[in-house]
This record gives structure tokens, C-alpha cells and sequence, in this order.
């Protein structure tokens, strides 16, 4: 594309210099040969006019004096009736401007200069029509590389930023080249890179969601079929297959949660619900854990409580906080239900180390880990208790105590974006 801009450009310049370089040649060849022939015939005009006025008084010609009258490299020829012809100059060779005139008693008078003289002035004037026409095309040169420059550059550079977004980096550049049609390419490649990084993004963040949102729930009902497989009491075996049953129902409702999550986070389909089977439901499914690891889990506070919200969403959030708990807490974990203004709150207590000081509320950022975890699970937790119009808060950092809180009556619809944490 350099070449062809740059070949174009010149082509242009030459055939511009090309006609009006000719076209300047021919007039100032014609200008200079008429002026020097105006100049002879203005000399011999002269010379006649001092001839005529010697012979008036009677004088002879002076030839010495008339030729210091007479321009450097002319010839003239004078003649007189009834007097020998005066030869003022060298005769000319060759091709030669004259320039003749007459007096009025029959003097007349020849100027002669040699058409080299012209040739050389026509000489000048092309040498400084060549250079004039060398530097215009210098200049037409270095102009078109930097414009060539100027726009095949950008074209490279939005190729390489398509080659970008095709190999799978979305990261856009922000950068404009002056030309309105080039940045309006760029413009729409960055908004495109940027559409495809909040893309990418989600597809990660969901399937990071998934992988930790989903291992508990799958940890919990392998536990239950490998009850059911060790066990010949029918009984026993009917009440782990509803348990397992419960789990499967729990694990379908968080996989849908998370897909209408990642796409769009202030969707919910929150509902009245009993909230003292939620609890229950939370301590009997992480009970047989807990006892294996030496610790208990008791529920306490008030009871026949109902909230608003999603069951299985929030069966989620409990379940992160407690396996928080049995993984970073210590002693017995309790959950504890009471009544605050209009909205139902559990609080989940255990009698670990807690939350770091310097960590605080960060604690619920993507990433935040005080005990070297993934940092995703209290992330995805308080945005599935946002999404139904509740809130997840750390009450208390130093012994931990989270505490999750529910609107006891339908949230109105909002049309407002909620702000993303």
C-alpha cells in the first residue's frame, strides 16, 4: 500500500510538472528571445539617432565613440550616403538577432548580437525550472512517504488488534491516528474487544462459580449414596434417598442460580418460604461432617420464622458459611434466627480466629481470602443473597459472626441497576 500511495503521489507531481513546466519553458524562451530582439532594435534606433545628428552638423563618424555606446558582444554597421560603410563589433557567426533602422537622409544603421547569447539565458531559465521541478518532486516524495506512513500504519495496527481479538486477547488499545475514518475502525474494534473481554470474564467468573458452588453440594450427596450402599436397613435407605433427593433439587436450583446470575445478576425468583426448614435442612446435612471433625452445629433463636427470598439460594449462602466455618472456624457453630424491623436474619457464630482485622468487609471481594482459599465462595454468596433483594454483612470479624438478611415481605421491583460488588 506504501508503494502504491507513494508511486501514485509522484505520478501526479510529474504530470503536473510536465505540463506546467513545459508550458513555463515555451513562454520564457519566447519572453527572453522577444526581449533581446526588442533590445537590439532599441540599440540600432539609437546608434541611427546619433548618426543623424553627426551628419546634421557635419561631424565624422566616430567609431571608437560609438562603439563605447554599444553593448559588449554586438555588432554594428553603418551606413552613410555617399560614404563608406562604418564597422563598429565583431561580425557575428552564425545564427544572429538584427535589428535595423533608418534616419531620415538615408543613414542606416544594423545591430547584430549573436543568438547564443539567448540560448544561454533560455539555458539559465531551464536549469531553475529543473530545480524548482527536482525539489517539487523531492518534496512530493518525503510528502507522500510520511502520508503513506500515516495511513498504512494504522491499517497495520488495526490489523494486528483484530489478529488480537482473534487469538483471544480482548484487551483494547485506545488508540487513534487522527484520520476520522480510521478511528471510527478503532473505536469499533475497542468496543468490540471490550464486549468480548465482559464476555470472557463471565465465562470465567461462572465457571469458577460453578466449580466452588457446585463441590459442596456434590460432596454432600455422595456422602448420602455411599450410605445407602453400605447400608441393608430399607428405612434407612428411603430416608437417605430423600435426603439425596433434597440435595439433587438444591444442586439444580444453584446450577440454574448461577446461569441467571451471570446473565443478569438482579433477576430473582424470590418467594415466601419457611426459613426454620432451611436451618433445620443446613444442620442435618452438615451434622454427620461436623461429628467427624470433632465439633458440633446447633441452631438456636426464634422459631416459625418465614422470609422472602429464593430456598435454594439461600440454602447456598448457609451452606458457604458453614463450610467456612468447619473449614476456618473452630469449636461449635451455631446458627442463630432472629427478627430485626421487617426482615428475618440468621446469623452463623463459630469460635475461630475469624476474619483478619486488616480485611474487614473485603472479606466478600472475588479474590479476598484471609485463610488462603479460593476467595470466591463469600463472593457468589452475597451476590445470590443480593439477587433476591437481601444482604450478606460480617457483623462481627473477632469471634466471626455473618449474618444474612432477608425481607420478610415481597421486595417492590426496582428498575434501578443494583450496584455490583
Amino acid at each position: 500500500m506504501r508503494r502504491r500511495l507513494i508511486n501514485s503521489t509522484l505520478a501526479v507531481v510529474l504530470v503536473v510538472i510536465a505540463v506546467f513546466g513545459i508550458s513555463l519553458v515555451i513562454v520564457e524562451t519566447r519572453t527572453i528571445t522577444n526581449s533581446a530582439q526588442d533590445s537590439v532594435e532599441s540599440e540600432a534606433l539609437r546608434l541611427v539617432g546619433i548618426v543623424e545628428s553627426n551628419v546634421l552638423e557635419k561631424k565624422p563618424i566616430d567609431a571608437r565613440s560609438l562603439g563605447e555606446q554599444l553593448d559588449a558582444g554586438r555588432y554594428a554597421r553603418i551606413q552613410v550616403p555617399g560614404k563608406p560603410p562604418v564597422d563598429i563589433g565583431v561580425p557575428v557567426d552564425g545564427s544572429a538577432l538584427r535589428g535595423t533602422a533608418k534616419g531620415e537622409n538615408g543613414e542606416v544603421v544594423v545591430v547584430e548580437e549573436s543568438r547564443s547569447t539567448v540560448t544561454k539565458e533560455v539555458g539559465r531559465t531551464l536549469a531553475v525550472v529543473g530545480a524548482v521541478a527536482l525539489l517539487a518532486v523531492v518534496a512530493a516524495v518525503l510528502l507522500a512517504v510520511r502520508q503513506a506512513n500515516r495511513l498504512a500504519s494504522p491499517l497495520t495496527d488495526l490489523a494486528e488488534t483484530a489478529e488480537r481479538l482473534g487469538s483471544g486477547d480482548p484487551r483494547p488499545r485506545h488508540k487513534r491516528y487522527g484520520v476520522p475514518e480510521l478511528d471510527r475502525v478503532a473505536d469499533v474494534l475497542d468496543a468490540s474487544a471490550e464486549r468480548i473481554g465482559r464476555m470472557l470474564t463471565a465465562e470465567r467468573r461462572l465457571a469458577a462459580d460453578a466449580s466452588h458452588q457446585l463441590r459442596t453440594p456434590l460432596t454432600a450427596l455422595s456422602m448420602r449414596l455411599e450410605e445407602i450402599t453400605v447400608t441393608d436397613d430399607l428405612e434407612t435407605v428411603r430416608e437417605e434417598a430423600s435426603i439425596a433427593l433434597t440435595q439433587v433439587e438444591r444442586l439444580t436450583d444453584v446450577v440454574e442460580r448461577l446461569l441467571t446470575n451471570s446473565r443478569d445478576p438482579r433477576t430473582g425468583s424470590a418467594v415466601p418460604f419457611d426459613l426454620d426448614e432451611i436451618v433445620k435442612q443446613q444442620v442435618e446435612e452438615w451434622r454427620p461432617a461436623y461429628r467427624s471433625a470433632g465439633r458440633a452445629i446447633v441452631r438456636s433463636g426464634k422459631q416459625g420464622m418465614r422470609a422472602v427470598g429464593t430456598p435454594g439460594a439461600v440454602s447456598q449462602v448457609l451452606a458457604t458459611l458453614v463450610e467456612n466455618a468447619l473449614m476456618h472456624g473452630g469449636g461449635t457453630v451455631a446458627l442463630r434466627t432472629r427478627v430485626t424491623g421487617n426482615q428475618s436474619v440468621i446469623e452463623v457464630t463459630d469460635d475461630g480466629p475469624g476474619v483478619p482485622s486488616d480485611l474487614g468487609n473485603r472479606i466478600f471481594e472475588r479474590a479476598i481470602s484471609g485463610r488462603n482459599s479460593t476467595g470466591i465462595g463469600l463472593a457468589v454468596a452475597r451476590d445470590l443473597a443480593e439477587a433476591d433483594g437481601g444482604r450478606l454483612e460480617l457483623l462481627q470479624a473477632q469471634p466471626p459472626v455473618f449474618a444474612l438478611f432477608l425481607s420478610r415481605t415481597a421486595p417492590e421491583r426496582v428498575d434501578h441497576e443494583q450496584p455490583v460488588r
